[in-house]
Order: structure tokens, then sequence, then C-alpha cells
């Protein structure tokens, strides 16, 4: 590159470099840091594409050289290092540690095929399908590390009337085709139960796809609901009829706005909390101003944040997911829209916050059923048994996809949601999340 290390390390992960340096994004090149970037990978018969890496800083030497763990879609390590050729030249050199998962993951999306062993007599095996890549991704960071841990928790007690429980993760690429067709991959494999910590639309794609499979199927993160769910299906996560009603008179009265400009997906997800708000806001004695749907993997939202802001709306409700999430907030911080608009976020969880950063986070409102520095029963040995699995640096993540699998252990011929109150709101109750809370999200320096 015809740039001086310290040139080519001060803009590793600003939006000025473009896609030229890894399209990366980081908002600190400190350790910590949280990082997504793009590497160009051959596939099967020659195919190329590019894989988002999501992960952190975990060493730095300014100008020099820096290291990157990530998590998604696969563990692994990247060294960054920049030699100097010149005055004004420097090469970069990227090594990779590549996992056997990663090997796998690899392989299936270059289009190949891996052979998966048969279940053994003794053991019942279940199955997780995740957005390991795609918009979700960021959303879903901690969901396979919370479902191993709840495996091997489940077997430390007996597992399942004396059997051992399996696990297989799939990922849905956050495509419903895709994710239908590694519904029925898992099927294929011997699973008995399939949870699925996908989009709204995958699950669909997923619950058509099994539907006379005999498996039981759950959704164990935040959905609409469904009216024509069967009984194999049970569905657990924050509803948005709840997180509006317990948020929307509490924002207006904070802020004093009353107008409401709704921000969302293309599929059903959005649809129903835009529905839901469209009954809720008016109760608060707020008005929907104007709403809005964007395609899943949108990244330029600079003509809908012009439409908020000629829209006179005091209040953005998003119900934007992972990375369409992030770049919606970090670029309402960027035009400004913070000083005069304030932000509702549905899917608000710390990594998609900490994605986003501290500054462009400031201000943003939400409701959810579990944040790490909470006051939920038995946190804090869940932490410290996570942390003592993943590392130093694990990923934050709601516990509901613990929390499924190990009711699916414990009561294998029924599985009902549990009603808990919303802390600190009178408005609602959430169905099967655990203790609920209302906040503004904070940033954690560290994990």
């Amino acid at each position: 590159m015809e740039l001086s290390p310290a040139e080519v390390f001060g803009l590793f992960g600003r939006p000025e470099a473009g896609s030229w340096l890894f399209d990366a994004r980081c908002e600190s090149m400190v350790v910590g840091s949280a990082v997504r970037l793009s590497l160009p990978v051959g596939g099967h018969s020659g195919r190329r594409f590019d894989v988002e890496l999501l992960g952190r800083l975990t060493a730095v030497r300014p100008n020099e050289m820096f290291v990157i763990e990530h998590v998604q879609p696969w563990r692994g390590r990247l060294k960054v290092t920049l030699d100097r050729l010149g005055a004004r030249r420097t090469r970069v050199r990227v090594r990779a540690d590549v996992s056997g998962a990663g090997v796998e993951w690899l392989v299936r999306h270059g289009g190949g095929a891996l052979p998966v062993p048969p279940v053994r007599p003794d053991a019942v095996r279940i199955g997780v399908i995740t957005s390991k890549s795609g918009p979700a991704a960021i959303y879903s960071m901690a969901t396979e590390y919370l479902a191993e841990l709840a495996v091997e928790e489940v077997n430390d007690s007996g597992g399942l009337d004396g059997r051992r429980l399996e696990i297989l993760v799939a990922d849905d690429e956050t495509d419903h085709t895709v994710a239908a067709g590694e519904a029925q991959r898992l099927v294929r494999a011997g699973c008995r139960a399939i949870f699925a910590c996908t989009t709204s639309i995958s699950f669909a794609a997923i619950s058509d796809s099994v539907r006379n499979a005999g498996v039981l199927l759950v959704h164990a993160v935040m959905n609409e609901r469904g009216s024509d769910d069967e009984e194999s299906v049970v569905r657990f996560g924050e509803q948005p009829a709840t997180q509006i009603e317990a948020m929307a008179g509490r924002l207006m009265r904070a802020t004093g706005g009353r107008g409401w400009f709704l921000v969302g997906e293309q599929y059903s997800w959005s649809y129903g909390a835009h529905r839901a708000a469209r009954a809720a806001v008016p109760r608060a004695a707020g008005r929907v101003i104007a709403e809005a749907f964007t395609p899943l993997g949108t990244t330029d939202f600079a003509p809908l944040i012009e439409r908020i802001q000629l829209s006179g709306a005091d209040i953005v409700l998003s119900s934007l997911i992972g990375s369409d999430e992030v770049e919606f907030q970090r670029q309402c911080a960027a035009a400004g829209l913070r000083s005069s608009v304030s932000s509702l976020s549905l899917a608000m969880d710390e990594p998609t916050c900490e994605h986003i950063g501290a500054t462009a986070a400031e201000g943003i409102w939400t409701a959810l059923g579990y944040f790490q520095d909470g006051p939920a029963a038995g946190n804090p040995d869940l932490l410290s048994r996570y942390r003592a699995a993943n590392g130093r640096w694990p990923r934050r993540s709601p516990r509901s996809r613990r929390r499924c699998t190990r009711r699916y252990s414990s009561t294998p011929r029924r599985c009902a949601a549990v009603p808990t109150t919303v802390l600190g709101c009178r408005a609602g109750r959430c169905s099967g999340t655990g203790p609920a809370a209302a906040a503004r999200p904070s940033v954690p320096e560290t994990w």
C-alpha cells in the first residue's frame, strides 16, 4: 500500500478507508474493541466469496501489529502485521488460524458436503440453527456457545433420562431458503428437536420444511409469535407488543416526544412490530406519523434518514436487526439525528450495541428480557461458567438460548412458556424469557 504504517493503522476500521482495507469497522484500535471485517476466500469448484468475521482486538502494537480473535462464523484468530517498505509504502500481512469448525463452515458455505456420524445408541441428538453469517450474525453471536454450555450442564446432571445429549449446529446464513435446507439436514442426521435462533422468516421456512418430521421445534429468540403454530412448535423470547407497551409511555414522558416514525425490515417480524406499535402508541397518547420497511441486508440508510428528518417525528422505533441495525444507528448518529429524535430499538442486545459503538449508541432505549449486568437470579454463576468455557472474551447475548435447551432436557414431554414481569415497567409481560428489563443499554468496557 502506498501509505505509511501509521496511516494504514489509523485507517483500519474507519468508514473512510472504504473496502480496500478488509471493509473493516472498528471504533477504536485498543484491546477489547469490537471488529467486523470481510476476507475473500476460495470456495468449492473455485467459487470465491467474502466471509464477514466478527470479533475483537486482543493485542495491539500501534503502527506495527494487531490481533483479532473472532467468534463468527467460527472461532479463530487473525494476526495483521504492517511492514514498512519505505517512507510511504507498507506491506500488510495477514495470518489466519482456522479451526476444524472453520474448515467445516468453509466447505459447506463453498458448496461442499460433509458426512455426519450416526447417533450413538446412548445419546439423544438435538439441532441448533443460528445465523453464523449474514445480517443477523451480530445478534446471534453467542447462540452456539450458550447451547454448548447448556448441553454440557445437562450431561453433567445425568443427561436426558440417562442418555447423553449431542448437539449439531447449522448456519442459516440469514437466508430462509438455506434455513429450510439445514433443518431438513438436521432431521436426516437424527435430531429429535431443533432450536431455531433465527429471524422469523427463517423460522417460518424451518417450520414448513419439518412440519411432518416428528421433531420438536423451538423458536428461542424474540419473535412476533404465530397464529397457526402446531403443538410441536414452541416459541419463547420477547414479543414486540410487550416491549412497546413497556416503553412507549415511559419514553414519551422522559423525552417529551409524541410523534413516532416506525422503521423495520421487509418480513413478518417487523410487520408484527409495526402492528403492535400502531395499537400501543395511541394508547400512550402518542401518534404514528410514518413508517418504512427496508430489505434485509440494507447498508445505505441515507434516504430513509432524510425522510425521518423531514417527517417531524420525535421518536424512531426500530425493529431492524444485526448489521442492519448497526449501520442504521451509526448513520443516524453521523447525520445528527440524536439531537432532535429519540430512538427505541427492539433488538438492541449488547453485541449489537457494542458494534454500533459507545458514541453512536448514546441515547438509544431498549427493552429486553435479559441484560448481562442485570439482577437475574443465578446470573453471576452463569457468567462465571460461561467465561470459564469461552475464555477472556466471551460473547454477550440473551440467555434464552441456554434456558430453552435446559427446559427441553427437564421437561421432554411438555414445554410451555412461563410469563415473567417486565422489571421497571407496569405495562406488560413477557413469555419465557426470564426477568425482563427496560433501560438504556451501556457499552461494556470488558467482558
